[in-house]
């Protein structure tokens, strides 16, 4: 009896393999806008997210009660200043961020993880990337958003301070300059200390470690500065107090306010940086401000990998 054999289905060609289907998808006719265009929408979105902005309800909290914290100072010496006719500002321009750097450090400590951390965390950064964005772009966009989010924070309560004298009739000549003056001083400080939170930042994708390591940093420095500042003057040793104000954010903005923007030195018995020891201040400043940037590319070009 013969047994049927099943039929063999012929061999595939290549042409029979290939589907076209039509999903709906449309061609885009828009504008290509490039990579300047994605940087600043970075940057806008960065500096928008450095207040909460386009964010929760409880995103906004911190940075609008700390820019709160910054200005209500400066509207109580205006308050007073024009209340009793005083010939001058009860605190220099140059003088209100040292004292305020408390809530400085703070907030670049909030601020700084919130920018970069977050992207870490959850490997966004190589998506950056695959645009036509490159790390330079990126480091930028980060970089600036936060050091203009700060001047922002810095630069608010001089503004109220300004204004006040203004309205309390003191000297514009004199004003002007010392307005001029501190902006040029929160400028500085806003780019030393966004640089050297998102340097910390970026080491770890906890957002919670990043806030307690740059708190870490910029406490202790401080700390540890003004300590060895007191006892070298205690011990009469008053030459060395300028030397050591360079190892820490703060006081080195001090140093180089003092030395070159007419401030007053924040130093034990006010002993500040001479000509000679502002240069070196300066291009310490500008020196950390270059490598922080420079370790923000490095690590960048190995996350984005």
């Amino acid at each position: 009896m013969a047994v049927e054999q099943p039929l063999q289905p012929a061999a595939a060609t290549p042409g029979d393999q290939t589907r076209i289907h039509n999903i709906g998808y449309r061609n885009y006719d828009g504008p290509r806008l490039g990579r300047s265009y994605a940087t600043r929408s970075l940057y806008s979105q960065s500096l928008r997210g450095a207040y909460g902005l386009g964010r929760s309800v409880k995103s906004k909290v911190l940075p609008m009660l700390l820019f709160v914290v910054m200005c209500v100072p400066a509207l109580i010496m205006v308050a007073v200043a024009v209340a009793t006719k005083l010939k001058d500002l009860p605190v220099d321009y140059t003088r209100y961020a040292i004292i305020m750097q408390a809530v400085i450090s703070l907030y670049v400590a909030s601020q700084a993880p919130q920018s970069v951390s977050r992207d870490l965390r959850f490997k966004t950064v190589p998506l950056y990337f695959s645009r036509p964005i490159e790390t330079a772009d990126y480091v930028r966009a980060k970089y600036a958003a936060l050091a203009s989010a700060m001047f922002i924070l810095t630069a608010a309560p001089l503004v109220v301070l300004y204004v006040g004298a203004l309205l309390a009739k003191l000297d514009f000549a004199d004003q002007t300059k010392g307005f001029g003056q501190g902006l040029v001083s929160v400028a500085l400080l806003s780019l030393l200390f966004a640089g050297i939170g998102l340097v910390i930042a970026s080491v770890t994708p906890r957002r919670g470690f990043g806030i307690a390591a740059v708190i870490a940093v910029m406490t202790i420095s401080y700390g540890a500065v003004s300590t060895l500042q007191a006892i070298a003057d205690a011990q009469g040793s008053s030459g060395a107090i300028p030397w050591i104000g360079l190892f820490s954010p703060v006081t080195l903005i001090d140093g180089v306010q003092s030395a070159f923007l007419g401030a007053s030195s924040a130093f034990p018995g006010e002993v500040g940086p001479s000509n000679g020891q502002g240069v070196v201040y300066v291009l310490v400043l500008l020196g950390l401000i270059a490598a922080c940037y420079g370790l923000l590319l490095r690590r960048y070009r190995k996350v984005g990998l």
